[in-house]
């Protein structure tokens, strides 16, 4: 990988699109410092009085968990790190991350719905496996307007396919915000 230290990858998709398993896979690649912020942690760390994200009246819980998940990556990427940070990211998050003055890359990973569906309910435990939830966040991401560009096509693309397209999205520099 070409020397992306002091960068932050916002890794996005809906549930089910392989960010978990793509951020933690890049950050341990060899070549610069690396970290996965794992932005699920930040809603998962709130106890009492957690929304479920997906639910209208979460916007300024979410913006809030937006704010700190921009924070910490920034705090890691100024210290010299690759931040990968996973997260069901809207493009309406991202000035959060255009505020920080660091270099951040926005991929969505678009699978098709019926694999992230598949992938989600085949997980259990604690994770969202409601397929109709997951469908609404899946659409959430059909038409990113301007953001359409940072969409990553992964259909037919396995785990190690899907990073190495992210690798080249990254060193392409074609996914980075202005």
């Amino acid at each position: 990988m070409l020397d992306l230290a002091g960068h932050i990858a916002i890794i996005s998709g809906s549930p089910g699109s392989g960010k978990t398993t793509v951020a933690d896979a890049l950050a341990h690649l060899p070549g610069v410092p690396k970290v996965h912020v794992h932005s699920d942690d930040f809603w998962g760390n709130i106890k009492h009085g957690h929304i479920p994200p997906w639910l209208p009246e979460s916007d300024e819980q979410n913006r809030m968990v937006c704010q700190i998940a921009a924070e910490v990556s920034a705090r890691y990427a100024r210290h010299g790190y690759l931040v990968a940070l996973d997260g069901v990211v809207r493009p309406w998050w991202l000035p959060a991350f255009e505020a920080l003055g660091l270099p951040v890359h926005y991929l969505v990973l678009r699978p098709p719905v019926e694999e992230a569906i598949a992938r989600c309910t085949a997980r259990g435990g604690d994770s969202l496996t409601d397929p109709a939830v997951v469908a609404d966040l899946h659409g959430q991401f059909a038409d990113l307007g301007a953001y359409g560009r940072h969409v990553l096509d992964t259909t037919g693309l396995d785990r190690t396919g899907t990073l190495d397209a992210v690798i080249a999205a990254l060193e392409s520099g074609a996914y980075r915000l202005a």
